[in-house]
């Protein structure tokens, strides 16, 4: 699979440029709402001031972990999802002694 057979996501001629910008925005905008919802308890006057004292690449790195970890625990579910229906399979075909 190529990045140009997604022309939703990544516009023809446009793949590596529409990457750096989802590898950049994706992880500091679940950052923000983590520190939002979270770490501040939807008070928007701690957020402001979290925001302020903050950094990008604090910001940016807590989104990434958080996506990371959706990301293995998808992995995770899929291999699961995976081995149990290739043992059903299985039992399918086993005659019985």
């Amino acid at each position: 699979m190529r990045l140009s057979d997604s022309p939703l996501f990544f516009p023809p001629g446009l793949e590596k440029i529409f990457l750096l910008i989802y590898f950049i925005s994706l992880p500091y905008i679940t950052g923000l709402i983590f520190l939002y919802f979270y770490v501040s308890d939807s008070k928007t006057d701690i957020f402001l001031s979290l925001n302020d004292n903050g950094s990008f690449i604090m910001t940016w790195a807590i989104g990434y972990e958080i996506l990371a970890v959706i990301a293995l625990l998808l992995i995770i579910k899929s291999a699961i999802s995976f081995s149990m229906s290739v043992s059903s399979k299985n039992r399918k075909f086993q005659r019985p002694v």
